[in-house]
């Protein structure tokens, strides 16, 4: 198990060498827990985050759900505070997880709810 995070978090390393979040364009960064989902909006220049979202933060009726449901509601629930903190483009940052599964059901919900990648 150890063996398979340094894989991720290299790859998150090469991924980080070419993304950098800036206050206009902050960078949407995804970490995926074992039972959770979280997301953050970070400036880079500054080193501050600007928006945080997490499946914990659904309300009771949207907890019921499969993971990969949580997900798209959180990818929801950070476009709607990005946008009302006058955020509308991004940047993706998958975190060295696969663009598949909970990762990119996090990153359709922001598509819907208005952010653009």
């Amino acid at each position: 198990m150890l063996e398979r995070q340094q894989r991720r978090k290299r790859r998150h390393r090469r991924i980080r060498a070419k993304i950098f979040g800036t206050k206009s364009r902050p960078r949407l960064c995804v970490f995926r827990s074992n039972q959770h989902i979280y997301a953050q909006l970070i400036d880079d220049k500054e080193g501050k985050i600007l928006v945080s979202a997490s499946d914990r933060e659904l309300k009771k009726s949207q907890t019921k759900k499969t993971k990969i449901e949580k997900a798209k509601e959180t990818g929801k629930l950070i476009a709607k505070k990005a946008i009302e903190k006058k955020i509308n483009e991004v940047i993706f940052d998958r975190g060295g997880y696969k663009y598949h599964g909970r990762v990119k059901a996090l990153a359709e919900g922001a598509r819907e709810a208005g952010l653009k990648f």
